[in-house]
């Protein structure tokens, strides 16, 4: 089973290469708007690495978002392409289930958020189980004064991770029983060892039902049909 991670949906773009739930190679830049410039030759440098060429892949992971409208096009114009040329799955995957499941150590319940600008994060629940996480509601669109009164909401001890850097300074006083995590962003390697579960059990869509997820419209709508004809390695 060999995947392809692809991760664009925020400021930490990241690539990597798995081959039986193993990472043979990775490559990752934090960039807010470099993501075209970052993602080809990214993928290029893991291939040279471990000496595969696109036709090797069984299959390609990709986060959809929530995130960046810019970066999930990129992302995801990618991933089409490949599946195109090549015939592979696409496996989608959710940013904030890939930060979830990086932080689904300990025992606190896990709150994965993403900075999607006009003063509004993505948000979605999670709690540890054996080996990850399972999500209690859907992902949802909040400003931070709305989170805050969840958070206020639970009794239980809770972890914030993800863009806390996007929430006010002084966001937690007060709050005892809900701690956060350092910055992080979701990283390919998780997204490709919730992708390889996903291939094992078939629970993947069709490439051309993939959608990315914004939660909210976005500012310029994609030409699928052209993406699939033009994009990278669209015509090989």
């Amino acid at each position: 089973m060999k995947l392809l991670a692809i991760e664009t949906s925020t400021p930490g773009s990241s690539v990597a290469v798995v081959d039986k739930r193993t990472t043979l190679a990775a490559a990752s830049r934090i960039d807010r708007t470099g993501h075209a410039g970052f993602l080809v030759p990214a993928i290029d440098f893991c291939f040279d690495q471990v000496g595969w060429n696109p036709q090797d892949l069984d299959g390609v992971v990709v986060d959809i978002g929530p995130g960046l409208y810019t970066g999930i096009r990129v992302g995801l114009a990618t991933a089409q392409g490949l599946a195109a040329a090549f015939g592979i799955p696409i496996i989608p995957v959710s940013s904030v289930d890939a930060i979830a499941f990086e932080a689904r150590t300990g025992h606190r319940l896990i709150w994965a958020v993403v900075d999607v600008r006009r003063g509004e994060v993505a948000v979605a629940r999670y709690r540890p189980v054996p080996g990850g996480v399972v999500r209690e509601a859907p992902t949802e669109l909040l400003e931070p004064e709305e989170l805050k009164a969840a958070l206020q909401s639970t009794t239980e001890e809770s972890l914030i991770v993800g863009d806390v850097a996007a929430l006010p300074e002084g966001f937690l006083r007060g709050m005892h029983h809900t701690k956060a995590a350092k910055p992080r962003y979701p990283y390919a390697v998780a997204l490709a060892e919730i992708g390889a579960g996903k291939y094992e059990r078939n629970e993947y869509p069709a490439p051309d039902e993939v959608r990315p997820l914004y939660l909210r419209e976005p500012d310029v709508t994609i030409n699928w049909e052209k993406i699939r004809k033009e994009g990278p390695w669209g015509s090989v």
